[in-house]
């Protein structure tokens, strides 16, 4: 075997030898490693819109997936809640951004109450509840926390709050986790898109 020694300053020597660090062909392990940039720098693509939806819906200055949305008309469109308070919890909004109840025109404010009548009407037979909360928040001291009407539809069950009145409260602490987690965009640890996106299909099921 014909080897060559590279004479390396001090006591060390190192032996290259062609039989044992040949310069070809490549080795195929390294071949099976892709570069972690190119696996992590092509963005997934965005999911088309369910059929019959719009690519996006405005909330306030916040833009929803299309993904959350189970039902929409010319003027409204219902969406999954953030985190709900109860199962079925979910807001019917009128898709022009309007801020107050009163600046609705008559078509918008008929439109969004006959919405949100339909919408509460299928989710209450579809979590076999017995009642529903309507609520709207209409002003920031009304505990309004995005400025885009919206009401909050909740199917209800005997029992499912010890004193009935105290879900008014607790819609608005709601209100204001769901303002701090649009405005912070951070991960969502409650509900995951995916998460949300599969409510609002079984929703948008009992709508076809």
């Amino acid at each position: 075997m014909n080897s060559s020694s590279l004479q390396m300053p001090g006591r060390f020597s190192v032996l290259c030898s062609r039989a044992v660090l040949p310069l070809s062909p490549p080795s195929l392990f390294f071949r099976r490693l892709p570069h972690p940039r190119a696996v992590s720098s092509s963005p997934l693509p965005t999911p088309p819109p369910p059929p019959g939806m719009e690519a996006s819906y405005k909330f306030g200055p916040y833009k929803i997936d299309a993904r959350e949305v189970f039902h929409a008309t010319p003027l409204s469109y219902a969406m999954v809640n953030l985190r709900p308070l109860l199962p079925g919890h979910v807001l019917v909004c009128p898709k022009r951004e309007v801020k107050r109840f009163a600046d609705l025109s008559s078509d918008e404010t008929s439109d969004l109450w006959v919405t949100a009548k339909e919408v509460g009407v299928r989710l209450e037979q579809y979590h076999k509840a017995s009642s529903l909360t309507f609520a709207i928040q209409d002003g920031p001291q009304a505990g309004q926390t995005v400025p885009h009407v919206h009401i909050h539809v909740i199917p209800r069950k005997k029992g499912d709050f010890e004193k009935n009145d105290e879900i008014y409260d607790a819609i608005d602490v709601k209100e204001r986790e769901l303002k701090e987690k649009l405005d912070l965009d951070i991960e969502r640890k409650d509900r995951s898109m995916e998460e949300m996106a599969h409510e609002a299909n079984e929703y948008r099921a009992i709508f076809s």
